[in-house]
């Protein structure tokens, strides 16, 4: 077993009674599924992100994974709020759809707003997700799980899927959360995977996980978990940066090669807005490019 797990971070006693209040202010005060629902539509944005395989298969050069992220059904966000969401993943035109964990903020009930909307985000070859710290509270993944296949989309928990297009092949391994979890163990997740696979994608909703990764594992690592800040005050961003990932948002590269993104998500914590950090939908296109081998 290779578990990758790492110490959970954890907040003071008096700063969960200060995120408690506000998101009460946030949710029952100042009308804040309303008003996200608003911001959402104005701000949400698509980030396309291009990434180089050697030797690349025609057959996968040009395929599109699509990945959303840290959705947190609940006080600030329903179905209706990701009306826009569904249109953009839909003009995104996916081949994979990807879900990189948080879909609850506090109750697993709250899952059942997403399996209708997920249900209408379309995937050519299939929609795949795993879970986010968030997920694990009172240990219900299974009733997450039921409502996530309501909208055809399987949860990979320390496994993989190999999808074939023509003659190439592409395997996409889903890790559990390295913080909440009971264990995130690459051994088993990649077990399965064939040593010819012309492309391998990681899902691993903290993106920390890369820290750990043999170099040239993957070719692409999909992560969230951070929100990109969510609010981003630059002079004083320092303040959250020890409760946060190495990795904000963005691209970066990967030892040996491969890429690591982070996406933005799409909820919010603790308070119903965002500054400095826009609502994200990732469209990452596969490309061949020449190994200099």
């Amino acid at each position: 077993m290779q578990d990758l797990r790492k110490p959970p971070r954890r907040f003071s006693d008096e700063t969960i009674a200060v995120f408690r209040a506000a998101r009460f202010l946030g949710a029952h005060v100042w009308p804040g599924k309303r008003a996200y629902r608003w911001s959402l539509r104005r701000s949400l944005e698509r980030v396309d992100v291009e990434v180089p395989v050697a030797d690349l298969p025609d057959d996968l050069d040009g395929l599109r994974l699509v990945q959303i992220s840290d959705l947190h059904a609940g006080e600030f966000l329903d179905e209706a709020t990701l009306d826009p969401v569904v249109d953009l993943v839909r003009a995104c035109e996916p081949d994979v759809l990807c879900v990189t964990g948080d879909f609850v903020m506090r109750w697993t009930a709250d899952a059942a707003e997403l399996g209708t909307a997920l249900g209408r985000m379309p995937a050519r070859l299939g929609k795949l997700a795993v879970f986010g710290n968030h997920d694990y509270r009172g240990r219900q993944e299974a009733r997450i799980t039921a409502q996530l296949r309501r909208g055809g989309v399987r949860v990979l928990c320390n496994e993989s899927v190999t999808y074939r297009r023509g003659d190439a092949t592409l395997a996409i391994a889903g890790l559990e959360d390295i913080e909440e979890s009971k264990g995130a163990d690459l051994e088993a997740a990649t077990s399965d995977i064939a040593a010819g696979a012309d492309a391998r994608v990681l899902l691993c909703h903290n993106p920390d996980v890369v820290d750990d990764l043999a170099p040239g594992a993957f070719d692409l690592v999909l992560s969230g978990h951070s929100h990109g800040g969510q609010i981003v005050l630059p002079p004083f961003s320092w303040i959250a940066r020890r409760w946060m990932p190495k990795r904000l948002r963005g691209t970066f590269p990967l030892d040996g090669g491969g890429r690591l993104h982070v996406n933005r998500g799409i909820g919010t914590l603790v308070l119903p807005f965002r500054f400095g950090s826009r609502p994200e939908v990732t469209c990452c296109t596969l490309r061949r490019h020449e190994s200099r081998t």
